[in-house]
Order: structure tokens, then sequence, then C-alpha cells
């Protein structure tokens, strides 16, 4: 191929990344079909993410609707409450708009930044939120969609309820908080979800204690009725309300991890992810071997990132787990693994990622550092 050719065809590669980038950014006012859906009923500030199509991924235009509305809810004398809910009948939200934040990591657009900035800014504006916030996940909820209801009050799970953090399987870590909120799920259970990105469903979501409540789906719209009816609720009054439907729904269903809970604990209990992959090889039992193969499928930085992640988010709260969280994204766009593993994963689809490094032994402790290292005046500002 000639000099021309070559550049020709690379003009055309960047333009194609660029305008991905820009249809990620545009307004949806003009669309018919909003990407986001903020409505007033009753008492209550209803989001609807409305991207059924793609699973209601979360992407930048949608963050920068729902905080502005968010924040001005939260200072109505008429608004007692928000609630969240995904449109469709597969997902609330299956995460954020990751292949946009590819492409714009590749060609060094600020979406790279921006995304996860603003992300987590409105994370933390629900973790403070002043009003009751109600999360509806009826369906898939996964990396953004968890940001968006995991630190609210109160997160409503149903049987279609499907919920997990499979990052380290594209080169990222369990961000939006999870640093803050898997840490204080019993034992090692937060640990287990974070490295194998564990898929739990329906009433194992509120078991596990992500979720608050548990209702069948088809009960979702007779309680958002209630909840709007509600005349000026506390917090009180509407826990009251959601614990009155919530009990209807009671089942003796066991939690399907109840029986290796103890084996979770055990083996995760470390100080290294290599102790865990040789915990996981003495205990040779077939949950152990299982995990173990599903691990040694993950990027190893990732793995060695979150597992850090988590012991610091341990002791810190949500908006400083935020900060620390925006300087590891960072981090991953400017490394290889998240890029190999989003082509892996969601775009070639082979499922075969080349990580590099290609072992744990082969990250450093040296690496690892610089990737919680202060960004100086890019640092993220709560």
């Amino acid at each position: 191929m000639s000099f021309w050719g070559f550049s020709s065809r690379l003009r055309v590669r960047t333009l194609s990344r660029l305008q991905i980038i820009q249809k990620h950014l545009m307004s949806t006012s003009t669309s018919s079909d909003k990407e986001v859906l903020l409505t007033r009923s009753g008492c209550a500030g209803i989001i609807t993410l409305n991207r059924p199509k793609a699973l209601n991924a979360l992407n930048l235009s949608m963050i920068r609707q729902i905080y502005p509305q968010l924040k001005e809810w939260e200072q109505d004398s008429e608004t007692s409450l928000v609630i969240i809910k995904g449109a469709g009948e597969k997902a609330f939200c299956a995460g954020g708009d990751i292949r946009a934040v590819t492409e714009a990591g590749k060609v060094g657009d600020r979406l790279a930044e921006d995304f996860f900035r603003e992300e987590y800014i409105l994370n933390n504006a629900i973790g403070s939120c002043k009003i009751p916030y109600i999360a509806l996940i009826d369906g898939i909820v996964m990396g953004g969609g968890v940001g968006l209801s995991v630190h609210g009050h109160f997160r409503v799970a149903t049987e279609k309820t499907l919920f997990a953090m499979p990052e380290t399987g594209i080169g990222l870590f369990p961000d939006v908080g999870g640093g803050y909120f898997l840490p204080r799920l019993e034992g090692k259970l937060g640990l287990f979800l974070a490295l194998t990105g564990f898929r739990m469903k329906g009433r194992d979501v509120h078991k596990a204690g992500i979720a608050t409540h548990f209702i069948k789906s088809e009960e979702i719209p007779a309680l958002e009725k209630d909840l709007v009816s509600l005349r000026s609720p506390s917090k009180e009054d509407v826990a009251d309300l959601l614990n009155s439907h919530h009990f209807k729904c009671q089942a003796d269903d066991k939690f399907t991890l109840a029986d290796h809970m103890d084996k979770i604990n055990r083996l995760f209990k470390t100080n290294s992810v290599e102790e865990i992959m040789e915990n996981l090889i003495q205990d040779g039992s077939p949950f152990a071997l299982q995990h173990l193969k599903i691990l040694k499928k993950m990027s190893p930085t990732s793995m060695k990132i979150t597992f850090q992640q988590l012991e610091e988010g341990a002791r810190k709260n949500l908006s400083e787990v935020l900060m620390m969280e925006y300087r590891l994204s960072q981090a991953c766009m400017k490394g290889h693994d998240f890029y190999e593993g989003v082509r892996a994963v969601l775009i070639d689809k082979d499922q075969s990622p080349k990580w590099k490094p290609a072992t744990l032994e082969e990250v450093t402790e040296e690496y690892l550092s610089s990737c919680f290292k202060s960004l100086g005046a890019k640092e993220l500002k709560l």
C-alpha cells in the first residue's frame, strides 16, 4: 500500500472515531425519542432511562440531563422523592457507553476524562441526595447502572434483576463507587463479586444486601402508583410503603451462594490476588476450580487494581472512593488492557483478550502505585 493510501485510510478511521464521539455527545433535545425522560408525577420526580435497544446504557448526554434535574428536585418543596427506572422489559441499565469511551480514549478525546468525571459526580449526588431516592432495578443492572442505583436510599429488585460487576473481564475495575459498597457486603462477598464478575439474579440481589427490597416485576406499576400518591413523605414513610410491598412477596428461596459463603470468606481473605489463586488451587473443590478458571481469564492488571481498590475503599467514604476511582479510570485509559478487553468482548467478540502484562507476577507494585497517585490539577472535585 502507498503512503497516500495508508494516510487516507488513517484519516477515514480517525474521522469515523470522531464521528462516534460527536454522536455520543450530541444533545438529545432534537430527538423524538429522548434518551432520558425527566417527568413529575404526584410527589415524585421520575427519571426514565430511555434507550431500551441499547439496554439503557448510560452516556454522557444522559448524565448531563439527570444531574441538574436531580439537584433541582432536591431543592424543590413540591418534590418529596425521586424514582429512577429503565424503559423496556430487559434492563434497568446494563452499564456505561463503553464503546464511545474506548473510541475517545484512542484518539485522545476529552470524553475519556469527562465521562468518568461527570458520572462519578452524579454517583456522589445520588449518595448524598437529601430526599428519598428509589431505584427500580427491574432487569439487567451492571456497571453504570449500579452507580445509578446502589448509592440511593432504596433499591427494589425483581425476579428479572440481573446484577454483575464484570469489569475485570474488559481491563477495567468495578468503578462507580464499587470500592465503597462492595467491601461493605457480608464477609468477602464483595471482593468475590468484584474479581469474578459473578452474576446474581432475582432474590439473590436482595439477599446479598445490594437491593433493599424485592417484589414481583408485575407489581412495579402498583408500587410506583403508591409511591407517587404519598403526600410529603419522609424517608420512613417511603420505607414503610416499600416494606409492605416487599413482605407480600416473601418466600423461602435460599441465597444461591449460601452454601459457599464460608469458602468464599476463607479463600478470599488474603493479602494478594496471587494468594487467592493459590488458595483456590489448594482447595480443589468444584466451586474453587470453577472460579479459578474464571479468574485466569481476567486482566491481571485489573484484578490487582481491584484488590487494592476494595482494600482502600473499606476505609474511605463514598466521595473519597470516587476520587480514588477517577484516578484509576484515567490510569486505565492510558493503559493497554481496557482497549484490548473491549475489543475482545464487545467489538470482535472473540473472547480471547491478550493481556499485557499477561501474568499477575508481572504487574509491578510500582505500576500499581502510579495508578493510585494524585492527578494534581485534574483531580476529581466533588
